[in-house]
């Protein structure tokens, strides 16, 4: 089990969805937020304020990895990649 899940099985972290909302509404994580890859910039006081870790998922894992990186690059350091959104949903059921 690698750290990631790990902390998704805690349920002590903040699942953010970065898929669009189209992609979203047809299937998340219970309990996920979506806020879409583009909306990022906009929105980093609102990752600040989020419950920490933040666990971050898509689609396949590139616009989650793309998303952990800019949040890291800016002063969002605990957050992860957790990859596909099927995946996460997996280890919080599991």
């Amino acid at each position: 089990m690698n750290n990631v899940e790990s902390m998704i099985k805690s349920n002590e972290v903040t699942i953010v969805d970065v898929r669009t909302p189209a992609e979203f509404m047809g299937g998340h994580v219970a309990g996920s937020i979506n806020i879409p890859l583009n909306e990022l910039p906009g929105r980093i006081e609102e990752f600040r304020s989020m419950k920490k870790p933040i666990v971050l998922c898509c689609a396949s894992g590139n616009r989650s990895g793309q998303a952990a990186y800019f949040l890291q690059q800016n002063g969002v350091q605990e957050c992860y990649n957790a990859g596909s959104w099927l995946d996460v949903n997996y280890f919080k059921n599991n």
